[in-house]
């Protein structure tokens, strides 16, 4: 999940991990901070716990950034007709092993 640098203070005391240089749409670099572990609760969905990455970018051009994995494991999918989140009633385990080695000699 991606946020503006400026809201971090909103936010309260948050842990630092690490600082890393992003690259953004334009190929200009950036600076981010990566601090975690917190509590995430999309409005309606259950709470998950991740990192939350900070970038040095203008608050008027940004809006939060909410990655695939944090939409995933709060059971949440993009309704791109309706423009809204909405609730999955089960985790999609089919994919995540079809990318994953077997485990078991054959």
């Amino acid at each position: 999940m991606v946020l503006p640098e400026p809201w971090k203070d909103r936010l309260g005391k948050l842990d630092s991990t690490r600082s890393i240089e992003l690259e953004t749409a334009t190929h200009g670099t950036i600076k981010g901070q990566i601090c975690g572990p917190v509590r995430v609760q999309l409005d309606g969905f259950r709470p998950i716990f991740t990192e939350l990455l900070f970038a040095d970018m203008k608050t008027e051009q940004c809006e939060p950034l909410i990655g695939n994995i944090v939409l995933a494991q709060s059971q949440a999918r993009i309704d791109m007709l309706g423009h809204r989140l909405i609730h999955i009633k089960h985790m999609d385990l089919k994919s995540y092993h079809s990318h994953r080695p077997s485990t078991f000699a054959t």
